[in-house]
């Protein structure tokens, strides 16, 4: 089979206003970055507010295997075949990461026959919209930095700066630092790191925006900094939040891209799906509801992690009102969840698929809780057993949850055509009675044992004293009504990747808690979260190249 990059430059893409014309959306009302991408104008969506919405279908996973397990492949392939069978289906994603790509995870435009194109561009620079994020959250740094060394009017304590840096690369050694070396001119020294850049706090701004008014407000509620009396400085104490806004200006309208057989994409946004909500932008779901049928989106890593922000978070934010869930399960993530070593997990072992088959059951009743109906999409991996295969759909039929066996990664939408006419017809048949899990007007620290509770399946919260500190003063600033973001692993229901399955009766620890007071969010950190990811041993960067007619290679 020819590799990723091969069969999206073997693509036939259709001009970008071919792609928007499918939608009802005109020339006048894009704004194009070439050929085959476009950012879509705020007009579209003030003339079609009216329109019902459709559909919205969300593709989350089981905990999965450290290659990852398709939920992008999966989320594009349904989108496809939701166009075959008659269906006005827009996809909404997330946008990759240069870290990411260039070190071990890749990109995020889907795989096979299932991809978001063009996928160098979406894979590499795109529209711009992270460097824009960059640049707006280093010019909050520099604000910071510079009040201080021009006479420190508001009292900052440099003691208590807690706004960091970012870029958009994976490079460990920004992680803790010291700036402003080298006397007077420069500045004052003191520790500072970068978080990459989907790790900031105005990546999860602009994903939860629903206008530029919007965003101006949250951005000047950033936390920057706390002064020598202990209270909070901000961006907009700073003044420097209108100036952000303005450089975001582009990076808040949607991005229209089209699939390898396609059907329209809006890829916008691209937060962290731990240490924040790790879904694709309010702005671009929204509009993908008053344009088609069906709108199929993701949600960043498990159902424990994505699934339960963009119901508790993003949902709720954005008053949308979930039909459906299809929550991708493969025979290999559920044997490693059974003890299966990653290098082993080629071989049919039945035993250890009954062990980890429970993963997917807790996932099926959590999603339940939310009264949102749920689909099992198997993904077909060519090492997967007939054995393997029934024993997870007969375990799904005795839960009372139809499966479906897709192979979009090797035949496109075709691939999933069964799981695309199951999904209509659950849709049809079982009304969605969605509610977020808990109320906003539990303390934060209910919120967390609620989440620990509920959805891990653990027992107990220990929060350390460093977190109580935190806890208390966010409640006492009037944060306390605020959802709750939990940043933990997505290898495990724990804190600890390495207890895999379904385990129960665990203490949570919660070591540090955050305020995203532009966001709107409290960030609690679990187990051993990194916003500034290394690269590997061997770098994927080291296979990426482009020759002297312009064709790139190695970029998976």
């Amino acid at each position: 089979m020819l590799t990723d990059i091969e069969i999206a430059q073997n693509a036939k893409m259709l001009p970008i206003e071919k792609i928007a014309q499918k939608l009802g959306i005109d020339r006048c009302e894009l704004e194009l970055y070439g050929d085959y991408k476009a950012k879509i104008k705020d007009c579209v969506y003030d003339r079609v507010k009216e329109n019902p919405d459709g559909k919205l279908v969300l593709v989350t996973a089981i905990n999965p295997t450290p290659a990852g397990e398709g939920k992008t492949t999966i989320t594009v392939g349904l989108g496809q075949a939701l166009e075959k069978i008659g269906k006005k289906a827009i996809i909404a994603l997330r946008e990759p990461s240069l870290g990411p790509v260039m070190g071990i995870k890749g990109g995020a435009a889907g795989g096979g026959y299932s991809q978001v194109v063009p996928m160098e561009d979406i894979n590499l620079h795109f529209t711009g919209d992270m460097h824009a994020i960059t640049a707006a959250n280093n010019l909050l740094s520099a604000a910071i930095d510079n009040h201080i060394h021009q006479g420190n009017e508001l009292k900052i304590d440099a003691r208590r700066i807690v706004w960091k840096r970012c870029m958009d690369m994976n490079d460990r050694a920004l992680r803790q630092i010291v700036v402003g070396l080298g006397g007077k001119p420069n500045g004052f020294p003191r520790e500072d790191g970068f978080n990459i850049t989907v790790a900031s706090e105005v990546m999860a701004i602009l994903c939860l925006s629903s206008d530029i008014n919007d965003l101006k407000e949250r951005l000047g509620r950033i936390l920057a900094a706390y002064d020598l009396e202990g209270k909070p400085v901000t961006a907009k104490d700073l003044q420097v939040h209108g100036a952000m806004t303005l450089l975001l200006k582009d990076a808040i309208k949607p991005n229209l891209v089209q699939t390898l057989e396609n059907t329209p994409c809006l890829i916008h946004g691209g937060p962290f799906a731990n240490i924040a909500h790790g879904c694709n932008s309010l702005k671009a779901t929204r509009l993908a509801l008053k344009l088609s049928d069906y709108v199929v989106t993701e949600a960043g890593f498990g159902a424990d992690l994505g699934a339960e922000k963009f119901f508790d978070i993003k949902c709720r934010y954005g008053k949308l009102k979930p039909d459906a869930v299809v929550l991708v399960a493969t025979v290999r993530a559920l044997k490693y969840n059974g003890g299966v070593k990653r290098e082993e997990l080629a071989r049919e072992d039945i035993g250890a698929l009954e062990l980890g088959i429970a993963n997917l059951q807790k996932h099926i009743e959590n999603i339940r809780k939310f009264g949102v109906p749920v689909l099992v999409a198997i993904n077909h991996f060519s090492t997967d057993t007939r054995q393997e295969l029934d024993l997870i759909k007969n375990k799904c039929a005795q839960w009372g949850v139809e499966a479906a066996l897709t192979n979009v990664f090797t035949e496109g939408g075709k691939g999933g055509i069964d799981l695309a006419e199951k999904l209509c017809e659950l849709v049809s048949r079982q009304p969605s009675s969605f509610k977020p899990l808990y109320d906003l007007d539990l303390s934060i620290k209910e919120k967390i044992e609620i989440i620990n509770r509920e959805i891990y399946g653990g027992k107990d919260v220990a929060f350390t004293d460093k977190a109580l500190k935190e806890l208390k003063l966010i409640e006492s600033m009037g944060y306390g009504d605020l959802p709750v973001c939990m940043a933990k692993t997505q290898y495990s229901l724990t804190d600890n990747p390495a207890l895999l399955g379904r385990p129960e009766g665990f203490t949570l620890t919660v070591k540090e808690v955050r305020l995203s007071a532009g966001a709107g969010f409290v960030v609690a950190l679990t187990g051993e979260i990194m916003t500034m990811p290394g690269l590997p041993k061997t770098p994927g960067a080291n296979k990426i190249d482009i020759d002297e007619n312009g064709r790139i290679t190695g970029l998976f």
